[in-house]
């Protein structure tokens, strides 16, 4: 284990907000600096806003080699020098810090899975392509298209994310994600001298959150949550406009698409205000498939190879499994460490764990041949 937390401790002291585009970048310089020798490495540009993607390519480059395709993101939701307040240190059997968890523990689970498969002599695919995005924790807005190109090439897909729990479940269902931006205008005036003359935005808006709100279905796994507002200028003047920013979680992708007609529907309920809204779904849902169920099986079998026993999870949360997934590509998510705290202070992993899970990755490679 001494080597992992070295590792670990090397990738997290670089930090890498998804908005910094040089730190990210210095985090891919890193990463394929440290595969250097055992994959060929290509850089892809992420464009003038989000760092470089990384590419690496374990074992054969023919064109009919057969591919399994490994998601990571080298970026994280902590802004530049939070590693002042929050350093990286072992403590209570666990290793902290920012990122530790969300998700460079689990590249560094899946280096050191393949180094212990050669090391082995364990059978591996003839392909395995990792890819490491820089701009997961924002949706992805570059990468996407490059992940579901590899996907396409790939026979299955493996999701170094966490784990759920402190057990580390695997995922094998993940929620789709979107958001939209609901915008009322309406007309201005003196709340105390001209009142009548006004069409309260703000007012307007409360009846629409009031109606949005009720979208939620829980038995369905459905969740939409209005969760930031704004409008209005002065107290004591009647508001000309408001929006809202609303979060919206599915299980399936018919229910998504059910509520953008519903939000597509909205309209004022004074005549005098108007309501404009844009976004949408940005993360299909990775509904739970047969592939997904055959990828799981083939981890249940490593596992019990090794005394472990795999268990699986469904997450409201989103990662690029989502894309995956939605193309029919098998997909198995949460391969990464199990700890807690992704995107808070206590982020951390349970240092005892990491090996079984290391053991695990390389098993179910190797039933992948």
């Amino acid at each position: 284990m001494p080597q992992f937390k070295r590792q670990l401790e090397a990738m997290v002291k670089v930090e890498s907000p998804s908005d910094d585009k040089a730190a990210v970048d210095r985090f891919g310089t890193l990463l394929a600096d440290t595969v250097s020798g055992e994959a060929e490495v290509k850089l892809v540009s992420g464009g003038n806003k989000w760092g470089k993607h990384l590419l690496c390519r374990f074992g054969s480059k023919k064109r009919n080699a057969r591919q399994v395709l490994v998601l990571a993101h080298g970026d994280t939701v902590w802004p530049m020098g939070t590693l002042r307040g929050m350093p990286f240190r072992e403590a209570e059997g666990r290793l902290w810090g920012p990122g530790v968890l969300d998700m460079k523990g689990g590249i560094c689970v899946f280096l050191f899975a393949m180094r212990a498969a050669r090391e082995l002599g364990l059978p591996l695919p003839d392909s395995i392509l990792l890819q490491v995005n820089s701009d997961e924790e924002v949706g992805s807005p570059s990468s996407r298209p490059l992940t579901e190109e590899n996907a396409t090439k790939s026979e299955a897909v493996l999701v170094m994310e966490p784990g759920t729990g402190l057990e580390g479940k695997v995922k094998t269902e993940r929620k789709g994600v979107g958001g939209f931006l609901v915008t009322v205008k309406g007309k201005a005036s003196h709340a105390g001298v001209d009142f009548e003359r006004g069409a309260s935005a703000v007012v307007e808006l409360a009846r629409q959150i009031e109606r949005i709100g009720g979208w939620t279905d829980l038995e369905r796994g459905v969740t939409v949550n209005p969760g930031v507002i704004g409008g209005g200028t002065k107290s004591n003047v009647v508001a000309a406009e408001a929006w809202a920013e609303v979060d919206f979680r599915v299980r399936k992708l018919s229910d998504a698409r059910r509520l953008e007609r519903r939000f597509a529907g909205l309209r004022a309920v004074d005549y005098r205000c108007s309501v404009e809204v844009s976004g949408g779904l940005n993360r299909p849902p990775m509904e739970r498939s047969a592939g997904g169920r055959k990828l799981f099986g083939m981890a249940i079998a490593a596992g019990a190879e090794l005394g472990l026993g795999v268990e699986e999870s469904a997450t409201g949360g989103g990662s690029d499994g989502n894309f995956t997934a939605a193309l029919g590509v098998p997909t198995l998510d949460g391969l990464g460490c199990a700890g807690e705290g992704a995107h808070a202070q206590n982020e951390s992993i349970v240092l005892d764990l990491v090996p079984a899970r290391i053991a695990l990755v390389a098993g179910l490679l190797g039933r992948l041949c």
